[in-house]
Formats: C-alpha cells, structure tokens, sequence
C-alpha cells in the first residue's frame, strides 16, 4: 500500500487557514451545508507534496473558522475517473450529500481521438457526509456532440437550483483551443441531464479555457466567477500565471444564454486561484479560495505538504463590482487586542505589541497629510513584506522582494483616490491577506518569512500620517495541526 506523506517541519504550516495533513492541495471543492455542518473538500494528492491524481480532501465544521478533518470523500478507482477526481461541487438533495465531479482519464500517445485527455461529470452521494458511493449510472454527462465545443477540455461542474429544476454549468473551450466558454445543462433529478446551449463565450481577452466557474444570484443579480486560463497581460494587470475572476450580468434560463459585462479580479495578489462559493442558510454567499498559484515556488514542499486556502469573504455587488470582506465569524477567532488612536507620525513607526507572525490587523489611516505612504509586514533588519499607497493616483503595489524563501515581485491594484484607508490584514506562518476600503481591493499572498520577522512598520514617504486606529488582535489556532515526524 502507498505510504501517505508525512509533514516533517511545520513552520510555515498554517494556523487557522485549511490545508491538509499533508500532501497537496489545490482546488476548493465541494463547498456546501448538510446536517447542521459545513462540509468543504478540496483537490488533494495525499501521497507526495507535488500534483498527482486528484482526491478530494474532507474538512467539516460548525462556523466557517474551526475546521476538524474527514476521511478523504473521494478517490480515483474507477475507469472514468481513474487519473483523478478533479474539481466539482456538492449539494443537498432528499436528505443525502451529492457530490458533482468531473472524471479525468488519461490517454496514450496516438490515441485516434487526438487528444491528451478525456474528462466526463460524475456524482457520488453520502447519507452521513462522511462516506461516498459513486452513481452506478456514472458518467452521467459525456462532452456533448457539437463542432464547437473542444472533446478534451470539460471540467469543473457547479450545480443550483432554479424554479424547481437543477442547471449545471462545466468550463470549457472551443475546439481550437482559442477561446473558453460556458456550457450550460439542464435536470429534472441530478442524473439525466439536458444540454442547453453554449451559454458564455470569451470575448477579447478573456481566456482560452475557463476553469473552475461558480455561478449565484448575489444582491439580485447573477454572477459568474470563474478562472481563465490564458489571459494576456494587460500593463500591470492580469500578471498571475492564471486569474480569478466575476462577470456580472443575466442568465435567460429560456435559452441558456448569460449576457454579462467585463471580467474583473476578485483578487490582486500574487496567490489566488480555483475560488468556490457556497449560499449559506442565512442567506449569505461566502467564498474560499486557493491561497496558491500554478507554478510557484512553494517552498513549503520540502517539509512535505504544499499549499492552503484563503479565510472565507462575504460577497456582495455595488454599483456593478463586487466587494469581498472577512466573514463576520472571524471575529471569534480574536483572542487578546492592543489598541492606539490618533498617532501623528512623519517618520517609520512600530508598535511594540503590534507584531507577530499569526493575528489581525485592523487600521484607519489618514493620509492627507501625506502623498505617499507605505506599511512593512513581517519585518524586521533582513526581511519585510511592504505595502505602499499612492494617495493622488490611487495606486496600490505589494512588494515582496524581501518576503523569505523563494518569493519575489511585485502586485499592483488602483482604487478610487482618496485619503482615508481602512484596512483589515490577516497574517498567517506563511499568508498575507489585504482587504482595502471594506473589501474595493484584496491583495492575497503567501510569503515565507522566519520567525523573527514580526514587526509591522507604517511611514510616510513625505509629510505626516495619522493613524486613527491601528489595532493587533492575536489569534486563536482554529486549524488542526499536523504531527511532525
């Protein structure tokens, strides 16, 4: 029997963040609420800290912050699935737990398809959320007879519930491979199901295979988060090997077309990918993400586990964008605060109980006495993660050049100018995570300082700052934690 890896050092193992015990991670899948819990699965190779066939990882819990781990739901033992369980969804139908997921097989060389690869939507269920049976009718959706939809690339399923039927949408392209597109389907029950129509297309651009799509009703209107792949960078935009994404807009369920407007980043920093939500029961749509990015150097690998998930963001839409904030239960996570009001400052500024590896921060800065201004997290003499504010232009950039093992560049988003910032910053062993202006920006990142660097510095470049409120609040470990071998 294949051995499981094995976390041999877990200093950048994070506290209150999901990951797994060990092994890899990558996708969020999965996310839903069954029997008074909420179930999130992710994809997961347990048996080396690198990419391999996917399972899916099991984590549960009462709140959306504390976490206890499952049994791995899903495994690839069938011939339909047989190199990998990849991404999909769950949902609560007549009282058991089904999981949607698309079946990876690979092909040989020469094969007379053509093709790398052919993937197909599958579904397992649970009476107890804990242990999965596969449909005997698997696959139930097979890449549907149309010219214009690629045979190979069919992956991802997210399904809702609409007037009393279920839709399912799966990522897609076009069959060569220029362009990534939507399709939609249609059921009665959850096993026989209906294509409806080719409902979104990539426009300009906008990606040459879409990954991972969510589709929900936020704030009365309908929205489509999503991952492209193959998206040109545009200036300072778009610079992630992938990006993550919403387009807001109106799905015909008549026809199955989606009208919508412009992508945008639901994120800016260097790490967030695959991002999946759930509509809680009270009635709020909450989403995690994967705190990675393809391609990464992910240091962490050597002490055998690689890679972690974004705290939970309500979402909402105004004016046409959406703005993503902690999830309220955070707060819960808060376990001692430091507090300073109404600190004038025209030179570097530290606090000394303002600091640490894992915790909140919490600041309202007035800078109209100053044009630029920048804020220093996990610093110290050799290392420091900075974040700098151009007050006149807008302009926000994260630097990491001097961010630990591995890391480097910087990440760049422009808001609306203004002089007042409100910021809420979640610090974890090896995560950074920036929310400006009540959710206008997020900016989310792993680095990978050492335990020393813990300062967090704020300074003017030119004039003065005042610091209405800066508060630190340290952090309960809500995430189990691996044994070290």
């Amino acid at each position: 029997m294949q051995e499981k890896s094995v976390v041999t050092n877990s200093r950048w193992y994070p506290s209150y963040h999901i990951a797994a015990p060990s092994g890899w991670v990558n996708d969020p899948n999965g996310f839903c609420f069954f029997n008074g819990q909420y179930h999130f699965f992710y994809q997961h190779y347990p048996y080396a800290p690198q990419w391999g066939p996917m399972h899916w990882g099991h984590v549960v819990g009462k709140d959306l912050v504390h976490w206890k781990h499952l049994p791995i739901a899903l495994a690839p033992d069938k011939p339909y699935d047989k190199d990998g369980c990849f991404s999909g969804c769950g949902l609560e139908k007549d009282g058991k737990l089904y999981l949607v997921y698309t079946g990876h097989c690979q092909l040989p060389e020469g094969n007379e398809l053509g093709l790398p690869h052919t993937q197909t939507q599958c579904i397992a269920f649970s009476e107890d959320g804990i242990n999965f049976t596969k449909l005997e009718e698997n696959p139930v959706i097979a890449v549907p007879e149309n010219e214009e939809i690629h045979k190979g690339d069919f992956r991802d399923p997210k399904v809702w519930s609409h007037d009393g039927k279920y839709y399912m949408v799966v990522g897609s392209r076009t069959p060569d491979e220029t362009t990534g597109q939507l399709l939609l389907f249609e059921s009665e029950d959850l096993i026989d199901w209906k294509f409806k129509n080719i409902s979104a297309r990539a426009e300009g651009n906008q990606g040459n295979m879409w990954e991972c799509p969510n589709f929900a009703e936020i704030d009365g209107q309908d929205v489509l988060i999503m991952s492209p792949q193959g998206i040109e960078r545009e200036e300072n935009k778009f610079v992630n090997v992938y990006q993550s994404g919403y387009m807001v807009g109106k799905m015909n369920y008549d026809t199955g077309i989606f009208t919508h407007g412009d992508f945008d980043l639901l994120d800016y920093g260097f790490d967030f990918y695959a991002p999946q939500i759930i509509q809680t029961p009270d009635g709020r749509t909450v989403l995690i993400g994967w705190l990675d990015m393809w391609f990464s150097p992910m240091p962490e690998n050597q002490d055998g586990w690689s890679c972690m998930m974004t705290v939970p963001r309500e979402l909402h839409v105004r004016n046409g964008k959406i703005f993503s904030t902690p999830i309220r239960e955070l707060e819960s996570l808060r376990t001692s605060k430091k507090i300073y009001r109404y600190v004038k400052i025209d030179k570097p500024k530290k606090f000394k109980d303002v600091r640490g590896e894992i915790g909140e921060l919490v600041a309202k800065i007035d800078a109209s006495g100053a044009k630029k201004f920048y804020i220093e997290f996990r610093s110290s003499e050799e290392q420091k993660t900075v974040l700098s504010f151009d007050t006149e232009s807008g302009l926000v950039q994260l630097n990491r050049d001097r961010s630990g093992e591995g890391v480097e560049g910087t990440r760049e988003v422009t808001i609306k100018p203004t002089k007042i910032f409100n910021l809420r910053v979640y610090l974890d062993r090896s995560s950074l995570e920036i929310f400006i202006n009540d959710g206008e920006a997020i900016l989310s990142s792993r680095i990978y300082s050492n335990k020393f660097s813990r300062d967090i510095v704020f300074a003017p470049e030119d004039g003065t700052l005042n610091l209405k409120r800066v508060i630190f609040y340290t952090l309960e470990e809500s995430f189990p934690q691996p044994e070290v071998k």
